[in-house]
């Protein structure tokens, strides 16, 4: 799994940090999307899939590599 963010599609509404604060975080400044880990573990894998789903900007992006 690979994890790519569009930093101009991010709204700020942090949905994907309390999913995966491991994976995401969020500037202080305004909000934007930070990505910590951009191929993070297996154990990872559905929360990160989750909160790409639910992202309200549509900017987070998973690709699942083999």
């Amino acid at each position: 799994m690979k994890i790519t963010v569009d930093e101009d599609k991010c709204c700020g509404a942090g949905t994907c940090v309390l999913l995966a604060p491991d994976v995401f975080d969020q500037r202080d400044e305004d909000g934007i999307v930070i990505l910590l880990d951009e191929r993070p573990g297996e154990q990872l894998h559905a929360v990160v899939r989750e909160a790409a789903s639910v992202c309200p900007g549509v900017a987070i992006t998973v690709s699942e590599d083999a």
